[in-house]
């Protein structure tokens, strides 16, 4: 009798082994049909490829020699960083303890100028030769948003109760903004800026996915051109991101590959209208499509088309001029949308630190909420990821959406954008050896090299020589320029200069400039990401070296 039942629990033991060892196999099996469907044969061999490279080559840098090599490399790239950014030399007053005694307030004035002036350059960015960075609404909006940050500066809308003017003030920018967005009927909150707005969204879906459709291994699909923030934020919360590749002439990105990467696990798509890298709109109408047919959620990314693209219709700048610049629907007026980001400190000129994340209704807003009803400090509900939050930033981006007006955004679109094409078509006509990626329909111009002998970054680094700050761009090989209001009556400069980059970057080739050093090197090798990576790491290290 022991015996039969030793030998039925030892049947049934290796049973469920063998039933556990077809469960695992059948599910790797799955992630890898889905991961391969997604990526394609190519592309996944590709990565493949690269990943063993990587380990070979690092394998090889363990070596004393090579270990020696890049460590002098890296310190020499290192000290380069740190004698940009951080002040040397004896004369250099270091505030590395609090005073015994509180300072004057035009002591610490005084010593804000002494700053300025031992670091030299503090209101270069007046000169415009900036892409983005400053959008700068003028000196009159300044004392407008000075004036609501003095009368607000200790809010916090954690505490509505006691700041009941920060809460309304919020609601109304909230509202305000989903109205430009046709989202009269929709729901949003405020946020710290882009990447927050999100990475909120990304968490949203995600809540929504695992109550909705039991979505436990979630996964995003989003163009090669969308903002970091995606990676960003899939990166804090677990999720797998599929990034699918842009059409290198429209800029839009593969709706078939979108299609075949769509699977039960997705929670969400995203498009950008428009994207940073290129400035270029994804098919927000064919995404809306595939996201309304599978029942997944579909962000638009309009944290850089702000407060211009809402306005282009308005400004009779949305069909474009000759076939090109032309702005397909994006807001919730497509079918399928179900959220949309943008900054308002940005082309809505409101102070640095504030944005909106929109969504279609309040039902899928509550799954933003952070909600915890048995914390002993009592019932804790938070609506983004912030805590406390300065009530100032809202009160100063309250007071320059009421002191802009519709009018106001309107002729500032109309001037940024024509800026903008303004400068593309003269890179087209005037400067032969670059090209235009795309067709940007607003702010955004970026550029490439059609020249042999023209290395588009070494004309981005003969640019900083000349005092204009852009930003250099990878897959493929760009420069862009994000105009703002500072960049209005620049053209010509900007024009000029950049037709003396190229001249220069032709006949006198260095390769040592930032853009080639960071970009190319990327772009160098299987290991050259993980070396600007190591790069970027001592870039921020350096960021806190007081």
């Amino acid at each position: 009798m022991d015996s039969g039942r030793s030998i039925l629990s030892t049947r049934t033991y290796e049973t469920l082994k063998t039933i556990l060892f077809f469960y695992v196999l059948l599910k790797q099996s799955v992630k890898a049909q889905r991961h391969l469907r997604a990526r394609g044969i190519i592309t996944t061999v590709r990565e493949f490829y690269t990943w063993i490279a990587q380990h070979v080559i690092m394998l090889a840098l363990r070596l004393p020699a090579a270990q020696r090599k890049v460590k002098t490399e890296m310190d020499k790239a290192k000290l380069d960083i740190e004698a940009q950014l951080v002040p040397k030399g004896i004369d250099v007053t270091r505030h590395l303890a609090l005073p015994t005694d509180g300072q004057t307030p035009e002591w610490i004035i005084a010593e804000m100028d002494k700053m300025d002036a031992e670091l030299g350059k503090p209101n270069s960015w007046k000169l415009g030769k900036l892409s983005g960075a400053v959008y700068h609404g003028g000196e009159d909006m300044e004392r407008v948003i000075v004036a609501a940050y003095g009368k607000y500066c200790v809010s916090n809308p954690l505490h509505p109760d006691v700041f009941p003017a920060i809460r309304k003030m919020e609601a109304e920018i909230v509202a305000m903004t989903l109205k430009l967005f046709n989202g009269d009927h929709g729901a949003g909150t405020m946020t710290s800026g882009g990447t927050e707005s999100i990475i909120m969204s990304v968490k949203t879906h995600r809540d929504w996915a695992r109550a909705v459709k039991g979505v436990t291994e979630p996964e995003i699909i989003v163009p090669s051109s969308a903002h970091a923030a995606f990676d960003k934020g899939a990166a804090y919360l677990k999720i797998k991101v599929h990034s699918i590749p842009v059409d290198p002439y429209t800029r839009k990105v593969d709706l078939k590959a979108v299609k075949r990467a769509i699977n039960g696990n997705t929670i969400m798509l995203v498009g950008s209208t428009v994207n940073f890298p290129d400035g270029n709109q994804d098919d927000i109408k064919g995404l809306g499509k595939l996201a309304a047919k599978y029942n997944v959620g579909l962000h638009v990314d309009c944290c850089l088309g702000s407060f211009i693209v809402p306005y282009l219709e308005k400004a009779g700048l949305s069909e474009g001029v000759n076939g090109k610049y032309k702005l397909y629907p994006f807001d919730f007026r497509v079918p399928g949308v179900t959220a949309i980001s943008c900054d308002t400190h940005k082309y809505g000129f409101a102070p640095k630190g504030t944005s909106v994340i929109m969504y279609r209704d309040a039902e899928l807003r509550r799954h933003q909420y952070y909600v915890n009803p048995d914390w002993s400090g009592g019932v804790y509900a938070s609506p983004s990821l912030s805590g406390s939050r300065p009530g100032a930033l809202i009160a100063g981006t309250w007071a320059v959406m009421q002191y802009m007006g519709s009018n106001g955004y309107l002729e500032s679109c109309r001037q940024i954008v024509t800026c903008a094409r303004t400068i593309a078509d003269r890179i087209v006509s005037s400067i032969p050896e670059l090209y235009i990626l795309g067709s940007p329909p607003a702010s955004v111009v970026a550029f490439g090299s059609k020249h042999p002998k023209v290395n588009v970054l070494e004309v981005g680094d003969k640019m900083s020589q000349r005092g204009w700050h852009l930003n250099g761009l990878t897959g493929p090989a760009a420069v862009h320029i994000a105009c703002t209001r500072l960049t209005v009556d620049k053209v010509d400069m900007f024009i000029e200069d950049l037709k003396d980059a190229v001249k220069e970057a032709k006949m006198q080739p260095t390769g040592k400039g930032s853009m080639v050093a960071v970009y190319g090197l990327g772009n160098s090798s299987a290991v050259g990401p993980a070396m600007v990576g190591q790069l970027a790491t001592a870039f921020l290290d350096t960021m806190y070296k007081a």
